[in-house]
């Protein structure tokens, strides 16, 4: 049974309820940008000065694998120098625990970003990372992850296949398919409660993910900074910071 909240008071009344089984959350890098990491791509389409295509498909990283490990290199460097979750992943994360706790609706939380600030919040156990993360490497051949807290080079070693050139990033470049597909499609033909945070509504396939939540009958909420190119056709919409609007929009549901 799917229900239609008109307001906080009614979408809290659905998520304690029986009826809700099933709540899915997207994020995007509007959630981290407050953390002090800046959306990849530009207003100019590149991506920190570089190119997509020179460094984020597997075709670059054949073509020139130096550019691409000192490329993620610098990012993994930014991640671990002081960056930490905000408001808004900590709110999350007590959402994911209240959950759990209270053993009602089961969260799926899939996020855009390959930072770990969801991860390393509370309740990181229903986190999704569909695109990878910056802080593993993979053989290219056993396809085996590695956790990764220093830079790469063509030069290192494979843990498993004890070659050098094998590691790449784990990290979903264009082209590739992104991670935990069945599961979230799964997830979204189940929930009842679907919101989008941070997100621009540019990069499919997660762009229809709120239409896939829609058409099986769920309550479609977006948290953003501004409007995202679908803003007009979710059932619901707040928009601010996501240090303000996400806590302040869960918070209010009186779990």
């Amino acid at each position: 049974m799917k229900i239609t909240p008109v307001d906080l008071a009614g979408l809290a009344r659905l998520i304690l309820s029986p009826e809700c089984q099933s709540i899915g959350i997207l994020t995007g890098a509007g959630i981290s940008a407050e953390s002090g990491i800046q959306t990849f791509r530009a207003a100019d389409g590149l991506w920190e000065d570089h190119k997509v295509e020179d460094v984020a498909t597997p075709e670059a990283f054949k073509r020139n694998p130096v550019l691409v490990h000192r490329f993620y290199n610098e990012r993994r460097q930014h991640l671990l120098n002081g960056i930490e979750p905000n408001k808004a992943h900590l709110s999350l994360g007590q959402l994911s625990l209240q959950l759990e706790a209270s053993q009602k609706a089961k969260l799926t939380l899939v996020t855009q970003n390959i930072d770990d600030l969801h991860q390393r919040a509370p309740g990181q156990s229903c986190v999704r990372p569909m695109h990878g993360e910056l802080l593993k490497i993979r053989c290219q051949l056993s396809g085996e992850i590695f956790q990764c807290l220093t830079d790469t080079s063509i030069a290192d070693l494979c843990p498993c296949c004890k070659l050098p050139g094998n590691l790449r990033p784990h990290i979903v470049w264009f082209g590739e398919m992104p991670l935990y597909m069945d599961e979230i499609e799964q997830a979204l033909s189940q929930c009842d409660l679907f919101v989008a945070i941070g997100t621009s509504g540019n990069v499919y396939p997660a762009a229809g993910f709120f239409e896939m939540a829609k058409e099986f009958g769920a309550h479609t909420v977006e948290l953003n900074l501004q409007p995202s190119n679908t803003g007009s056709r979710f059932a619901e919409q707040h928009y601010g910071l996501a240090t303000q609007v996400v806590p302040d929009f869960f918070q209010n549901l009186s779990f």
